[in-house]
């Protein structure tokens, strides 16, 4: 059953439009409430830096205290962080307003139960089917209660340096932190220096409608210039709410999820500490198969979207996975992909080692990877189509099993996502732009 509102990370779109209007958020909060909290209890409300976050988080917190549910607010804070907060605080579930490294003008509502976990696919669609009912609002008796909770951060900063091993500090390394302007903003620069590193802070200036504006993971050039540029060691930039993170070596390349899950992987083998398969993507690149299959890790694939890869690793026993993106879960950690928690991990490693980051990603090779995006009036499944299916056969038989293709349609936007990747650069490109072209002659008109 296809969910109308709910997509592969919550409720999220254009500020204004539906579904990310006042009434919406309003009735969203009701059905929610309804729920996961039909007796009552606490809901903590967490955000990023957008400046339409005050309007969401003002129709939030009536929903949910009309329907009897009592609100914490905490104020800006890193999704992984309302996760790990929701669960302290006893909450019934969270909710995080943010449309993570989407531009400000895009906003979006999350959930996390109890656990702090991110909802199934059933309970979203319990909720969607109370979505189009009037807000509930109880007698006066039965009404919710509204307090502000923003000292509960330290918790939340306390908690992440905690993740680093015993007697491991970060003193001695320089590190450049891109912040993207949005929900990592103060406890990022804080915990570092908390442990000891110098910090260079950069995107830590939110003004509500800077948010990933040319920082942060989806935009890295400014860190990659700045960390040579100031003879840092190491940079990582958080995407707008914090879940995901990029590194940035020490002569300014990136090191992106796919190597940092190999290096933690390696690392937690070599240890003796990790259980059960990594779990990557479809789009997770082949290398990192190879090099953790070479040494003996197992490896997974799940469809993208971190709430998948969670599944996946549930499912198996796995602790640790992730995306290309720099989406990566330590379970033995967290609940959630948290971007600052990898970030340490990886700095952990930098320190005990005295390696630095370029080292330790060198092992890992990665093959040469084309993604191209392929806008149609609406979505369909490219694979149903003989021309699709074709070119798709032909590109795969060039690479003689030294290579792959991905074809997926975007979970949130309407495009066609074409991903070919292989030993052989030339042949990525133009086997990219060969099904490309086939998906384009294949796209539904109007």
């Amino acid at each position: 059953m296809t969910q109308r509102y709910f997509g592969t990370d919550g409720v999220r779109g254009l500020v204004g439009e539906p579904p990310m209007t006042v009434d919406f958020a309003l009735r969203l909060a009701s059905a929610a409430a309804r729920v996961l909290a039909p007796s009552g209890g606490k809901v903590l409300i967490g955000k990023d830096t957008r400046l339409s976050g005050y309007m969401f988080e003002s129709a939030l917190e009536a929903g949910f205290v009309a329907a009897g549910v009592d609100v914490m607010l905490i104020g800006p804070l890193p999704t992984p962080g309302i996760a790990f907060m929701t669960q302290r605080l006893g909450c019934r579930f969270g909710v995080v307003i943010s449309a993570s490294h989407n531009a400000y003008h895009d906003n979006g509502i999350k959930f996390f139960d109890a656990a702090g976990r991110k909802l199934g696919d059933e309970v979203e669609r319990r909720i969607e089917a109370l979505i189009e009912e009037p807000a509930l609002t109880k007698p006066s008796q039965g009404l919710g209660r509204a307090t502000r909770t923003d000292d509960s951060r330290q918790h939340y900063q306390d908690f992440c340096a905690s993740t680093l091993p015993a007697g491991i500090d970060l003193s001695g390394l320089k590190i450049v932190v891109d912040c993207a302007n949005g929900a990592g903003y103060k406890v990022a620069p804080r915990v570092l220096a908390d442990l000891g590193a110098e910090i260079v802070p950069i995107g830590c200036s939110p003004n509500g409608r800077n948010i990933n504006d040319a920082c942060g993971s989806t935009a890295p050039e400014l860190l990659q210039l700045t960390v040579p540029g100031v003879r840092a060691h190491v940079g990582f930039a958080l995407d707008g709410d914090g879940d995901r993170v990029v590194m940035i070596d020490a002569l300014g390349r990136i090191v992106d999820g796919d190597q940092l899950l190999f290096i933690l992987a390696t690392e937690r083998h070599a240890a003796g500490t990790l259980a059960g398969p990594v779990v990557g993507t479809v789009m997770s690149n082949l290398g990192l198969e190879r090099s953790l299959v070479e040494r003996g890790i197992e490896f997974r694939r799940a469809a993208v979207g971190d709430r998948y890869v969670l599944a996946e690793l549930l499912e198996s026993g796995g602790v640790l996975g992730g995306e290309t993106s720099g989406h990566i879960l330590c379970l033995d950690k967290t609940t959630t992909g948290d971007g600052l928690v990898s970030a340490l991990q990886v700095l952990s490693i930098m320190k005990q080692r005295s390696a630095g980051l370029a080292e330790l990603a060198a092992p890992m090779p990665k093959y040469p990877q084309v993604l191209v995006n392929v806008r149609v009036e609406r979505r369909f499944d490219p694979l149903l189509d003989e021309d699709v299916q074709s070119a798709r056969e032909r590109v795969e038989r060039q690479f003689e099993g030294r290579g792959r293709v991905v074809l997926r349609a975007s979970g949130t936007e309407p495009l066609i996502r074409v991903m070919v990747e292989g030993h052989d650069a030339a042949l990525v490109k133009q086997g990219a732009r060969e099904i490309a072209e086939a998906v384009e002659r294949a796209a539904p008109r109007h």
